[in-house]
């Protein structure tokens, strides 16, 4: 996500994708909320979040957009929980990640996963 919206966030590409690196299976493969979601998070926080300058209203506004995704996102793809999303796969295990492979879950589950979430981010943005 950070690295779709990168232009935009004033990133290089290797500073985009190196931020982001541990968002990926719901979180370093704890499977807990979705890459794609928690990506789009920070990409609200660079573009709406508060620094140190701003006011309480800025956080408010990055919250306010943050739950937007979240709840846009479960309401499209059934949840924003990656163990959900992947109907239980367990990615810890290398019986878990052979099955991700050998079913395509990469492009069958996430890929449309990040689409969703670029869609509902240019919206809410």
């Amino acid at each position: 996500m950070l690295y779709a919206f990168r232009e935009e966030s004033g990133l290089s590409d290797e500073t985009a994708l190196n931020i982001a690196c541990g968002l990926g299976a719901g979180m370093g493969r704890k499977q807990e909320v979705c890459g794609a979601v928690t990506g789009g998070i920070l990409v609200i926080g660079l573009k709406h979040g508060r620094g140190e300058n701003d006011d309480r209203l800025a956080t408010e506004n990055a919250y306010s957009r943050t739950r937007q995704l979240m709840e846009l996102f479960s309401e499209k793809r059934g949840s924003f929980i990656c163990r959900r999303l992947l109907n239980g796969c367990d990615l810890t295990t290398q019986e878990g990640q052979a099955f991700f492979k050998e079913h395509d879950l990469l492009n069958a589950t996430c890929k449309p996963c990040v689409e969703s979430a670029v869609e509902i981010l240019e919206g809410i943005l």
